[in-house]
């Protein structure tokens, strides 16, 4: 089926590994797969933001041998 998207489309980049899909999709997999961990407000994107941090503490606690496995993705 045909996807109509009513909407402005923005696109600022694409990494070596980025993917875009629009319309019909059959099947998306990740390739890779990454983790951040950031304060309050760091990954914010768009155009116009206005964020306010009273007070933030991060304390990534990973005891995971690994996150995400990808293996079948190949």
């Amino acid at each position: 089926m045909a996807a109509f998207i009513f909407a402005p489309i923005k696109i600022t980049s694409i990494s070596g590994e980025g993917t875009v899909s629009f319309g019909d999709v059959f099947y998306n997999a990740p390739k890779s797969t990454s983790k951040s961990v950031v304060g309050a407000g760091g990954g914010n994107t768009g155009d116009c933001l206005q964020t306010t941090t009273i007070f933030n503490i991060t304390l990534p606690v990973d005891s995971d041998v690994s996150d995400s496995n990808n293996i079948g993705n190949v």
